[in-house]
This record gives structure tokens, sequence and C-alpha cells, in this order.
């Protein structure tokens, strides 16, 4: 049998894959020496948390993932004419000898069975709006341009640094790159806007990670953002993980199959809510498969990480969508093996 790394390049390959890729199962996710000094690791129930830029975040139970709160107190960027009195990129000097225990990590995991990706989150939009407030961000891309250019730019310049560090020390064959672009219904903003603010700043920083040795970029974004497709294809994005339902992921694979592969069409909300049971994870996990074939396709839960809100709900939807490939390709569930559960949320 293919291992799940293998099968994973038969998907976004256009080949023969031997089953469905299961979720994150050929995607190891990785850390290195800034997430764990950013303070941005939050469990659930961790409350009014300040993080290396400044932010103040919060994880209640029950939700998905930590959010900044933004009360006018903790705005961090107070006037957008004067951002840079506010921000204040946080180092990213690190000892070798951090460096160095993140490799080991790194070389205990089989590169055989599984893609070895550092987690990076939050992306370029995220972190305007975290340190701006979203509904003031949004309002200064339209009026104050060249203040939101300049930050992005700085903002932009700060990741190509990280980059360096996690190529020159880890030397990763992906990454899980983090930032949501829209709402479950639209984007944030029009593709052109998008375009003007956010396409050439991804470009030098995905093609930076390919230039380096990066097989694969997985760009995290959970939100409606089929207009954006063009434009992630140009950035060099391999994989879109968290394609909502609402994108109608089927015709996207039509259209664009071929030069992006799709992560997702299984929304939380239809199999981890309160009350969820194995009938809602097995008929959210035949309606994406049937929907959206065997190519360019990878059945998962449309949040950035492996897990759910609800306990359980991610690894009965893993053992639904095992079955579908029992079904689907003829295998015998004895030859499914899959490296054990990781969880980060």
């Amino acid at each position: 049998m293919l291992t799940a790394k293998q099968n994973l390049q038969e998907v976004i390959r256009g080949g023969n894959p031997e089953r469905y890729v299961n979720q994150y199962e050929a995607i190891q996710l990785m850390f290195h020496p800034y997430i764990m000094h950013s303070n941005a690791l939050l469990a659930p129930g961790q409350e009014n948390v300040v993080n290396a830029w400044g932010v103040t975040n919060s994880f209640p139970q029950g939700t998905p993932g930590a959010f900044p709160v933004h009360t006018p107190e903790k705005i961090v960027v107070k006037d957008i004419e004067h951002w840079r009195d506010y921000v204040h990129a946080p180092s990213l000097k690190f000892s070798q000898e951090e460096w160095d225990n993140f490799k080991a990590q790194y070389d205990a995991v089989d590169g055989t069975q599984s893609y070895k990706a550092p987690f990076i989150a939050p992306g370029i939009f995220e972190q305007t709006h975290h340190l701006c407030e979203i509904q003031n961000a949004l309002m200064y891309y339209i009026t104050n341009p060249d203040e939101m250019h300049d930050l992005i730019k700085y903002l932009t310049e700060w990741e190509l640094e990280l980059a360096e560090g996690i190529c020159s020390n880890l030397h990763p064959d992906a990454i899980l790159h983090h930032d949501d672009w829209g709402g479950e219904k639209s984007t944030f903003m029009s593709p052109d806007m998008f375009a003007e603010f956010f396409l050439d700043s991804y470009k030098e920083i995905y093609k930076y990670y390919h230039d380096h040795g990066v097989e694969l970029i997985v760009h995290h974004a959970d939100s409606y953002a089929a207009t954006l497709v063009p434009y992630m294809i140009e950035m060099g994005i391999d994989i879109w993980q968290g394609c909502m339902e609402s994108n109608n992921v089927p015709e996207l694979i039509k259209k664009y199959g071929g030069q992006i592969s799709f992560m997702g069409d299984i929304d939380n909300k239809s199999m981890d809510f309160e009350g969820w049971t194995r009938e809602d994870c097995a008929k959210a996990a035949r309606k994406a498969v049937e929907e959206c074939g065997t190519k360019y396709f990878i059945p998962c839960i449309t949040q950035g990480g492996p897990g759910s809100t609800y306990p359980g709900a991610y690894a009965v939807l893993a053992e639904e969508i095992d079955k579908l490939s029992v079904e689907k390709f003829g295998i015998k569930p004895e030859d499914i093996t899959r490296l054990p559960l990781q969880v980060i949320f």
C-alpha cells in the first residue's frame, strides 16, 4: 500500500490514489522556536492572554480557537497614521541550541509517511485585524491605503525572516500557513482589493518557501474564498485547506483541479456540534467524497488543524472516511494504517 504521503501525492497530481486521503493523516504539524515564544498557543478556557505582538486573546470553551479581545483599551493600533508607534515585531533571534532541539523533533518524524509541516499563524490579513480590530482594519484599507500597504510590508518582511529561520534550520517539506480571508458566504474584500494588498506579499513569501525546499504549501482559510482561487494559484498555494461547503467545492475542482487541490468540504457545523452523532459524521463524509471525487480533493474537517471543537468528532469522522475508502476503492480494512491522531487544538 502507498504511504499516506504517497497517497496524497497521487491525489494532488491527478494520479491513482489507493484510498481517500484522510484529513491531516499525511501532514504532520510541527512547531518552531517562534511559536513557542509567541504566547499564542492557548488552551480552551484561557482568557486575556497577551501575545508577543501585544494582542490580547481569549479561547472560550466550546469554540474552535482563540480570537483577539478588542475592547478599546486592548486594541494595539490606536492611530493608524502612527501605527509604527504601536506595532513592534517580536524578535526572531533564537539560539542554535533551541533550533537544534526542534530539528531533533523533525528528524524523529518518518518523512516517508507524512509531510513535516511547520504551523504558521496568524497570516498577514489576520495580523492586520488582530492589531487594528477587524472593522477598523477593513475601513483602513479604504481610508488609509498607504498606511496599510506599509504595515503589510512590515509584516511581510518579518514573515520572510521567519521563513529563513525555519528553512535554514528545520528543512521542512511542507508548511501549513493560516490566514482567513472571508466569512461563510463572502470574502472580506473584493478580489481586486485583495490582490492589491496581498498578492505580491504572498507570492514573495510562498516563493521563498518553494525555493528553499518546501514542496507543499498548504494554506488554511476556513471561509468563502472561491473568487480568490486564481490568486491562490498565482501565490503558489498547492492545497487550500478549509474550503467550506459554501464555496461549491465540486465546481472548483472541475475548474481548477490540476492547478490547486482542495482539502475540506466538511464544515464543523455539519458534524462538530453539541449532540453530534456518528451518523452526522458518516453523512457529511459521504456527501463530500461522492460530490468531489478522488482527484485534487482531500475530505477534511474545515478547521485549521487535526481536531474538533467537540471531543471525539474528528476521530469518528476519520473512521467514517476510512469506511468509505473500503467501500469505494475495494481495499481491506486491515490495509488502512494511519499515524496516531495528532491533535493541536
